[in-house]
């Protein structure tokens, strides 16, 4: 029963922080050049469900962000890495801090909204500079969507990432950067005594893009435990089913499914996963998918 309280609250606060961003000016007079504006949805489930407890803008360890400015869209993720917690450390705050710093700096205006690697490290040297150390480590996937040019700016480190999907194919997406296997680029903030132990990428070597964006275009966002756990031809489908969408409900509810699909087959023990492919390939006999946290953001560009 636990469980199912827990997993309808989720579901609540999820559709509480789907966002609908404005609508265009119908005079074209008044506004002569069409900007893009984002539907967008956010769903997820934290690795534990019976022990975790509900936190704003995350999912276990998992954070995300999604705010807008007056040129720009901006949106993220971010996986704490679970290993710290046998240090006694909360993996959950690393992240949270990231994507909180990302969140109030784009609301303050200071960011370049062409820059999400700056405003990536940024956020990252603010947390250095923290006066109560934030320990732990971080991937991250930022994206803006500058909508005076139509353009979307990327920068991702580690193994979270992104999927852009438009008339049913995908034509643009993350490349993961792995150290080796299953040992994700990331940002790190050690225990005194452990910094030469530890792996820690700075945000400079994030993995940066930028393309246009159209009308109708399909964007997702998301932790590896999605990316581990579902297929990319089961997401694209997923994904076309929201081709110029604009209901934020609809979304809602792929958002949702994409959420679940990647929940259940990451506790299936005989489904052949993505990371369990990629396990083989590296020479490691395993099967099943690979239980973790979960953040799916979702969004459709319109205009």
């Amino acid at each position: 029963m636990h469980s199912i309280v827990w997993t309808g609250r989720i579901l609540s606060r999820a559709l509480w922080n789907s966002i609908t961003n404005y609508s265009n000016c119908a005079d074209p007079k008044l506004r002569p050049k069409r900007e893009p504006h984002i539907f967008s949805a956010v769903s997820g489930f934290p690795k534990d469900i019976r022990h975790a407890r509900p936190r704003k803008g995350q999912f276990g360890d998992d954070a995300w962000f999604f705010t807008k400015c007056k040129s720009a869209d901006v949106f993220g993720v971010a996986d704490g890495v679970g290993g710290w917690r046998r240090y006694g450390i909360d993996p959950g705050e690393f992240s949270s801090f990231l994507m909180r710093t990302c969140d109030r700096l784009v609301t303050t205006g200071r960011f370049c909204n062409t820059e999400p690697a700056s405003l990536l490290a940024r956020s990252y040297y603010e947390l250095l500079e923290n006066k109560q150390p934030i320990l732990g480590s971080s991937t991250a996937c930022v994206m803006v969507l500058n909508r005076a040019t139509s353009m979307i700016y990327t920068a991702n480190i580690g193994d979270s990432g992104f999927v852009i999907v438009r008339h049913g194919e995908v034509v643009h997406r993350s490349e993961e950067q792995q150290h080796y296997f299953n040992t994700p680029f990331q940002l790190s903030l050690p225990p005194p005594g452990h910094t030469g132990s530890v792996l820690s990428d700075r945000p400079e070597a994030a993995d940066t893009s930028n393309f246009p964006v159209e009308d109708g275009d399909v964007i997702l966002v998301a932790t590896d435990g999605v990316f581990d756990n579902v297929p990319d031809q089961l997401l694209v489908n997923e994904l076309c089913r929201l081709q110029g969408e604009r209901d934020p409900v609809k979304i809602q509810k792929v958002a949702n499914s994409i959420a679940w699909m990647a929940r259940n087959l990451a506790f299936d023990d005989k489904f052949l996963s993505p990371f369990a492919k990629s396990a083989m390939e590296n020479g490691i006999h395993t099967i099943g998918g690979k239980p973790d946290d979960i953040t799916v953001l979702l969004a459709t560009v319109v205009g």
